[in-house]
């Protein structure tokens, strides 16, 4: 999630579009040509108001300006507060299948390390501003993205009837939607922030948070935001959203906004209407959305293409235990190659297995070092 700033208005054609979707370590991802006849990709994060591309997509699509014209850089606030400067430019056009996004301000940044950490070429974040003047659904379990426009007369399509459905309201001051939850007899307002990872991230002050499980120190987190130490539990509580209940959900506290991320979001289907600041969430199952444990061995990486670098170690883990230290590298996991380990099939992995063997580089020699899976959240 990042934020602070929202740009110019952005003229937008009032072409439909349904794209595939991809949902890579709970972030929601399509890929879609642009103008220079390239596909590029790109994660919807609805927790920004921003949205940035990567500098040779900016170069591309990019409004060509006067020579002697000075470059423009705006700060923004990522989530763990910090201020940073990043060049605006303007897009000709935007494209996500058939629906066009014309005279796009963006700001351009470096996806390079989210890229190797998720395995995928980045090359955009589109921010939740840019579907103003659109319906926007993210169908998490039917993996798909789909953009409808306004109706030229008469009021926006009500939301579908469905036992499974809620519409909620959202607070859209900062051009990011906020909504109501309810946690036992106490309310607090939530980002929806289909850009994070995580589930529900909780700012506990002035709340009282009773706990089935911890909390207790997690992983670092690592996102465009910076690295962040985790500290986990399971609520003894249950949320509600309108009507949708999610029992006993794990959090991870935070001192920023409470808001809900990719693997709370990947249970619904959600359809934004920001002219009426409303939202639908869709729930594919009937009953309570139950969150699983976190399975884990205890060490944070930071991922290359050949090689993971060990970020951190997660206290009171199978990898405490160890000789495992920050800044050692990996190279295989369970005999194979890190190559051949994207970050899909090395969680499906820890879903799985009973143990894990990491090979490590130590001086000149390689050291196999098995640890078992335990449940970080039980």
């Amino acid at each position: 999630m990042l934020g602070g700033h929202r740009g110019a208005h952005t003229l937008v054609q009032t072409r439909s579009a349904i794209l595939p979707a991809r949902v890579v370590s709970n972030f929601f991802l399509v890929e879609a040509p642009q103008t220079d006849g390239k596909i590029y990709r790109f994660m919807i994060d609805t927790g920004s108001s921003t949205t940035l591309v990567s500098p040779a997509l900016a170069s591309a699509l990019k409004v060509k300006t006067r020579r002697n014209q000075a470059p423009v850089t705006v700060p923004i606030r990522s989530a763990d507060g910090k201020e940073i400067s990043l060049p605006e430019v303007t897009l000709r056009q935007l494209s996500l299948g058939e629906a066009g996004f014309e005279r796009v301000p963006v700001l351009v940044n470096d996806f390079s390390d989210l890229s190797e950490h998720l395995g995928v070429q980045i090359d955009g974040v589109i921010g939740f501003t840019l579907f103003r003047e659109k319906l926007l659904t993210l169908d998490y379990p039917h993996s798909r993205l789909a953009i409808e426009p306004y109706p030229l007369l008469g009021p926006p399509p009500a939301p579908k009837a469905s036992p499974r459905a809620v519409t909620v309201t959202f607070a859209n001051e900062q051009g990011t939607p906020q909504i109501p939850v309810q946690m036992g007899n106490e309310s607090f307002f939530v980002l929806i922030d289909s850009g994070s990872d995580g589930g529900l991230s909780l700012n506990s002050a002035g709340l009282h948070p009773q706990f089935a499980s911890g909390p207790r120190p997690g992983k670092l987190a690592t996102s465009l935001a910076g690295d962040r130490q985790q500290m986990v539990g399971r609520l003894a509580q249950d949320i509600t959203i309108g009507t949708q209940v999610i029992t006993r959900p794990v959090v991870d506290l935070t001192d920023q906004l409470s808001s809900v991320g990719g693997e709370l979001l990947s249970h619904f289907v959600l359809t934004f209407d920001q002219r009426r600041h409303r939202v639908t969430w869709e729930s594919m199952v009937d009953g309570p959305i139950q969150m699983a444990p976190r399975p884990d061995t205890g060490i944070s990486f930071r991922r290359y293409p050949k090689y993971w670098r060990v970020l951190a170690v997660t206290p009171q883990s199978p990898a405490s235990d160890s000789t495992i230290q920050t800044g050692d590298v990996c190279v295989r996991v369970n005999g194979e190659p890190i190559a051949q380990w994207n970050i899909e099939r090395y969680t499906a992995l820890l879903r799985s297995a009973a143990n894990v063997t990491y090979t490590f580089i130590v001086g000149p020699k390689e050291q196999d070092i098995e640890l078992p899976v335990f449940n970080l959240v039980p």
